[in-house]
């Protein structure tokens, strides 16, 4: 559980700190600006190409380094990040600004998805399953306010 949990971190954190170090370059919005018939966009300008691509390969290159296959990192920062898609795509479809807060959307889709499709692979548990989304939303919640003080996150949610 522990390994999976960290790759989800990763998956999450990549994209931030990919942000960081190429700025406004290969920020192509995965939704390319499409709006729905609702009037609001599809995903939002925050969900970048660069931070699909840039999660996803930093959880398969950590994966050896955890002991794991670069395929079990590769399927785990993809579903992460499915997962943060998703949430995106609700939270839009439900009137949230793009970078909202919304406790739970923020956090367990991105954590669910992989833990349930991969839970035989991780081999866990149920009870692991749902400690990990209750980890990674507590990681979340403590970690944010402090990654906003470095500069690191825009919002301190």
């Amino acid at each position: 559980m522990l390994e999976m949990l960290v790759l989800v971190i990763v998956a999450n954190s990549a994209p931030v700190l990919a942000r960081h170090v190429f700025g406004a370059r290969f920020a192509a919005p995965i939704d390319g600006g499409r709006v729905l018939g609702d009037g609001r966009p599809v995903l939002g300008r925050s969900k970048t190409w660069r931070g699909l691509v840039t999660g996803v390969l930093a959880t398969a290159a950590l994966a050896p380094l955890l002991g794991l296959p670069p395929g079990l990192g590769l399927a785990t920062g993809t579903l992460a990040l499915a997962g943060d898609l998703l949430a995106s795509f609700v939270k839009r479809r439900c009137g949230y600004a793009a970078s909202a807060r919304a406790p739970v959307l923020d956090t367990q889709p991105e954590v669910l998805l992989p833990a349930v499709v991969l839970r035989s692979a991780y081999e866990m548990s149920w009870l692991e399953v749902a400690a990990a989304a209750l980890g990674f939303h507590l990681i979340v919640r403590f970690s944010s306010p402090l990654l906003y003080r470095l500069r690191l996150r825009r919002r301190p949610w």
